[in-house]
């Protein structure tokens, strides 16, 4: 059985090695616009009618990085929606998430059920985001 340190000492690895092998390579160049329409200078304010849609049709699935339950902030969602838009919008007109919103628990899962368990290559790493990171997405 593998631990929980051999991961994260593999992924690990994983990470400096394609940091190390990309240290010199050219920036990617950004594709220019097919037209000046398609071009995005700013960010609109969301409202709160459209948090609100976005948060009742998400899926029930909840974190234990969330604060509450995904189901108990469905059914408070009119009590706390300013207080919701307002982090969103603020997270928009800064251009990032607050530190509390940048957390996700790893968990790794095999890419393929008939790969062998025992060998680290067979596995990718799943990021469980808070609820509200994806609402803010």
């Amino acid at each position: 059985m593998l631990s929980a340190d051999q991961f994260i000492q593999f992924f690990s690895h994983k990470v400096e090695t394609i940091h190390r092998d990309t240290e010199n390579c050219p920036p990617p160049s950004p594709a220019p616009p097919r037209s000046a329409i398609a071009s995005l200078t700013e960010l609109k304010a969301c409202t709160e009618d459209e948090v609100r849609h976005v948060i009742l049709s998400s899926p029930m699935k909840s974190c234990t990085l969330d604060p509450i339950p995904t189901f108990l902030l469905k059914e408070s969602v009119d009590m706390l929606l300013p207080y919701l838009t307002a982090m969103i919008n603020a997270s928009l007109h800064k251009g990032r998430l607050p530190a509390s919103q940048k957390h996700a628990i790893l968990t790794p899962l095999l890419k393929k059920s008939y790969l062998d368990a025992s060998d680290l290559k067979n596995y990718r790493p799943v990021s469980n985001l808070a609820f509200m990171s994806k609402v803010a997405e």
